[in-house]
């Protein structure tokens, strides 16, 4: 039996077979038509093959009211498909020819019968190219937009009910089956059916999320628009946005869920998380799978996801818009899903006039190639002179200040003591005001420098200082916009992100983002640092859409300036796959955090920072993935090297012991998981400070072996210095899932905090 409800047209006279007449009165024929063969049955209809015999000769569908089914709300819903498509005209939409009824009283219609594929079928079988599948699919969304104009909606677009057919050597879509269509302003019949509120009409798989809203009435065009997104996202990649099986398995209630509620991946990233079927679907489009995911990334990604927008506002208002879209796109014309930047759209301009662009640019370079060369050669000498005599000074300058800057480790200075780093770094700080006062572009850039160096110790406070003085003298000499302004406040952003002060470093983050965008470009590598350090503060802050959006951008940059195994390249990789860890996207972010981990050893070797980094946050997904074991090894493997690199106190061992305490945590290990907790704390208080979000998170996890150990009010007050003194909004879904913490649910404390802590991450979401 056909699974599909209103089956029609689908089988060939060839593949179908014979299974019976129909009514036993007809005895074989319905009027004019002689029934063949049946050619499939869904839930109220049968499907035959029938030859008319006057006035004309033809063959046809004959679609009638299966027996016993003949219904008041059956009959009025077959009469509106009747005549929905007795109102259609156009070449990609099946033809109704005629209509009535059968002596015993049931209806039917007859139509063209259409011997064609399924348009992913069609597409597969001759492996058409991109191009050529949006050429047709292009045909698909003007026949939709053909039935809208005539107040129809169609309701179950699907594959099947889009069959391709060679006409004149030209493939041409025939929609069929209207037998969901809904009147939306002119009334059909009289027995028009009206779909009920809580009766599910459509195909889960193509459904769109306010066809699964049990209550939602007002369904209009725009879900056939999120349809035709469904249609186009398998036509481009080969797979459902949503997966079938595990719709299926969610149950009636889950499944409504899921299409109401789960955000589909990226057309680029699905083809990539397809595993072996990635190279048979990009097969079947002449493609590789990475050329594959190059081709949809940018326009074609844009145009699917806002076609699949759970908003409908945020969709395409009509099918001939997302037709209109996809048209520009083959024009090399900006696209309306893209947000409009200059440089987007001079990219399009420049390879739509490729030839006059490049006539245009040869005569201006050769114009300005010839008055450079006279400035040239008017002030060389000058020139030269000037640079020679600022680079001497310079130099003679930083001399005597880093002369007068170890002198602390002469031992007549330092008294025989030892002298360190630190010492020598906290002198100089002390001594740069007036050192270099005669200089204060010279002071400044020896501030933003010494300024980042605490920051690498974790001297946050000192880093600070620093920074922000360094900020002051720029943007008053160089300007707000100078690019060497713009470091020094991304530096400072860095400082106060890495101090827990993330709604400020988002501030200062997204103005040097904004101002190197206009000053530098899109595409330059300072540009996409910034882009990196924005996206981990907004992963920080728990806005995980905003932070995977603008990694993805910046890994994309990256990857095409700097090469795919360059450290910041890599790094870029490493939090983009913390990222969608924390988004519950394990298996994407695993394989992403194996791969990066893999390039950096064999590019930098095992001891680089950045493998610290991207070992952190493998570990991080593993214990998402409740793979303790594996997530236990991986820290501890991060904990020696990091201690080996930035030594015992640094903020990233201190991350690893609270890391590798939890494990212990969640392995039940609560007598070892408290120990590497406690000394953790310890440091942490010390060098750190007590409002640190990392001394938080420690405190957290401490609570946590307290209220298993029966310590009641240790847990509360662990807790509560956590949540007053830089815990992160985020943790309040932790705090509720905790099991260890069940023996406090019932504490009015307990339930304050989590009430506290939910407060804050939904403002920092954006949420009332």
């Amino acid at each position: 039996m056909n699974d599909d409800p209103n089956a029609a047209n689908k089988m060939p006279p060839s593949e179908a077979t014979h299974t019976g007449n129909a009514a036993s009165s007809s005895k074989g024929s319905i009027g004019p038509y002689r029934l063949l063969q049946k050619l499939g049955e869904g839930g109220m209809g049968e499907v035959w093959l029938a030859e008319q015999t006057t006035p004309i000769h033809r063959t046809v569908a004959l679609k009638l009211i299966k027996a016993g089914m003949d219904t008041g709300a059956v009959v009025a819903r077959f009469e509106s498909e009747r005549q929905a498509l007795a109102l259609m005209d156009h070449a990609s939409i099946a033809k109704v020819f005629d209509a009535g009824s059968t002596p015993e009283g049931r209806p039917y219609f007859v139509m063209e019968y259409v011997s064609g594929i399924p348009i992913t079928a069609y597409c597969d079988k001759y492996r058409l190219a991109v191009r050529e599948r949006l050429e047709l699919f292009i045909l698909v969304c003007e026949g939709v937009q053909h039935a809208h104009q005539k107040a129809i909606i169609h309701r179950d677009l699907k594959p099947s009910n889009i069959l391709v057919v060679l006409q004149d050597d030209k493939a041409v879509p025939k929609i069929i089956d209207f037998g969901l269509a809904k009147a939306m302003a002119q009334r059909l019949t009289e027995r028009t059916l009206l779909t009920e509120l809580g009766v599910m009409v459509g195909t889960p798989g193509y459904m769109s999320p306010e066809q699964a809203d049990m209550t939602e009435r007002n369904v209009d065009t725009r879900t056939d628009v999120y349809s035709l997104g469904v249609i186009l996202y398998e036509l481009l990649v080969g797979a459902l946005p949503l997966d079938p099986k595990e719709l299926r398995e969610a149950g009636f209630e889950g499944m409504l869920r899921k299409i109401r509620d789960d955000d589909p991946l990226r057309p680029s990233t699905k083809i990539m998380a397809l595993g072996g079927e990635s190279r048979i679907s990009a097969e079947n489009r002449k493609e590789e799978p990475e050329s594959l995911a190059r081709r949809l990334r940018g326009d074609l990604d844009w145009i699917t996801m806002k076609a699949l927008e759970k908003d409908r506002t945020r969709r395409y208002g009509s099918p001939s818009d997302l037709a209109a879209d996809l048209s520009r796109h083959l024009r090399d014309e900006p696209v309306l899903a893209c947000p409009p930047s200059a440089a987007y759209r001079a990219r399009k301009f420049v390879r739509r006039h490729r030839f006059g662009v490049g006539v245009s640019a040869t005569a201006v370079l050769l114009l300005l190639g010839f008055a450079v060369a006279m400035t040239v050669q008017a002030r060389p000498i000058a020139q030269e002179r000037d640079r020679a005599n600022l680079e001497a000074e310079t130099s003679r300058r930083v001399t005597e200040f880093m002369t007068g800057m170890f002198n602390v480790a002469d031992p007549g200075e330092a008294r025989g003591n030892s002298v360190t780093a630190r010492e020598i770094l906290d002198k100089a700080s002390k001594e740069i005001g007036s050192g270099l006062g005669k200089d204060p572009v010279l002071q400044a850039r020896m501030m933003d420098t010494m300024g980042g160096v605490y920051n690498s110790l974790g001297l946050y406070s000192q880093s600070k200082s620093l920074l922000e003085r360094a900020l002051e003298i720029r943007g008053r000499i160089l300007g707000p916009e100078h690019p060497d302004t713009l470091l020094t406040m991304r530096n400072l952003a860095a400082s106060l992100g890495d101090n827990g002060d993330l709604a400020e470093a988002e501030k200062f983050d997204r103005k040097v983002l904004g101002a190197q965008r206009r000053v530098l470009g899109p595409r330059n590598p300072e540009t996409m640092k910034t882009m990196n350090n924005l996206a981990g503060v907004l992963d920080g802050l728990g806005r995980y859409a905003e932070a995977e959006q603008l990694f993805d951008e910046a890994l994309d940059i990256a990857r095409s300036v700097m090469g795919p195994e360059d450290p910041k390249t890599l790094k870029i990789a490493s939090n983009l796959s913390s990222t969608l860890t924390s988004e519950s996207k394990y298996a994407e972010a695993e394989k992403l955090g194996r791969e990066t981990l893999e390039l950096e050893r064999r590019a930098v070797g095992p001891n680089h920072p950045v493998v610290i980094d991207t070992m952190i946050n493998l570990a991080y997904t593993l214990s998402n993935e409740n793979q303790w074991a594996k997530a236990a090894s991986m820290t501890r493997d991060a904990l020696e090297v990091s201690r080996r690199v930035y030594g015992p106190e640094h903020p990233a061992t201190l991350l690893l012991m609270n890391n590798l305490g939890a494990c212990e945590l969640e392995a039940g290990q609560y007598p070892e998981g408290g120990k590497q907790l406690r000394e953790a704390l310890a440091i942490e208080r010390r060098v750190l400070g007590p409002n640190h979000p990392s001394t938080a998170i420690t405190k957290y996890n401490l609570a946590r072996v307290a209220a298993v150990q029966g310590s009641r009010d240790e847990a509360l007050s662990l807790l509560r210095d956590a949540v007053e003194h830089g815990l992160a909004p985020s943790n309040a879904k932790d705090m509720e899932k905790e099991r260890e913490f069940d023996s406090l649910r019932a504490d009015p404390r307990f339930v304050a905090m989590v009430a506290d802590l939910r407060k804050r991450y939904s403002a920092a979401q954006g949420k009332p």
